[in-house]
């Protein structure tokens, strides 16, 4: 997705300092997988930080700034990522395309048609950290009260309309927004009957804070109750308890 895109790649290979470490052969790999040149690829180690102010320099060095190329004062926001947080509920991860956000905006989710107010913005420094605005091309978060992150999809857009009075039916979400679709499936069964409900709620409870992950309950005749797991992406973070 990323090629397709035509995003800038930075290839790095971490854990160098284990014995089994074999950078040649990696790199090799990589340079005929996705045609990139092995002199581009930065070898580190983050456990002992070697080299890792390089990928920092390369960061620098070769991803382009952000441009704000759109029109109007509407406010547009991609969000890439959100995750649960306790005390504040849905935490969304956001890129800002054009305009700006700061608390007590009003904004709607484009996707899931949804109005809501900005609690709060910030930066990650690499920690949360609040700021009183949000700008036109920085990336950072934004607190809406959301309680659940399936309501806050990736790749939906985040709108404010601008000065000139904008129709929420006529504002137009970012290109290339797609439905996400599961990678992987499984069904869960519990060796003891009786130990389903502890599943059930240990898998609400793993879904709160990780979007990737939707499970509905099913009925089998051989085994008993059941449920069924989708995660949509190569793995969900997290753990639930309860024998299975």
């Amino acid at each position: 997705m990323a090629l397709e895109h035509n995003l800038v790649l930075i290839p790095v290979l971490n854990k160098i300092d284990l014995p089994s470490a074999d950078v040649e052969t990696c790199a090799e790999e990589i340079e005929n997988i996705l045609g990139i040149s092995k002199s581009e690829i930065i070898a580190i180690s983050a456990k002992e930080g070697t080299n890792v102010e390089k990928v920092l320099e390369a960061v620098i060095e070769r991803v382009p700034p952000p441009k704000d190329s759109m029109e109007g004062d509407e406010t547009k926001g991609l969000i890439f990522d959100s995750v649960y947080d306790s005390y504040r509920g849905v935490v969304s991860y956001i890129r800002l395309m054009t305009g700006s956000l700061k608390r007590g905006d009003k904004i709607f989710l484009l996707q899931n048609q949804r109005e809501l107010e900005v609690l709060e913005v910030g930066y990650f420094k690499p920690k949360l950290t609040a700021s009183e605005i949000l700008e036109s091309g920085e990336v950072g978060y934004v607190v809406t009260g959301l309680k659940n992150v399936a309501e806050a999809r990736v790749g939906d857009t985040i709108w404010k309309p601008g000065t000139v009075a904008f129709d929420l039916s006529q504002a137009k979400p970012l290109e290339g927004y797609k439905e996400v679709k599961p990678y992987v499936f499984a069904s869960i069964f519990c060796v003891e009957g009786d130990d389903y409900p502890l599943l059930r709620d240990a898998l609400l409870k793993l879904q709160l804070s990780d979007s990737a992950l939707s499970f509905e309950p099913e009925q089998s005749r051989r085994f008993g109750a059941r449920v069924q797991v989708r995660i949509f992406g190569p793995a969900a973070s997290g753990y639930c308890s309860g024998k299975a």
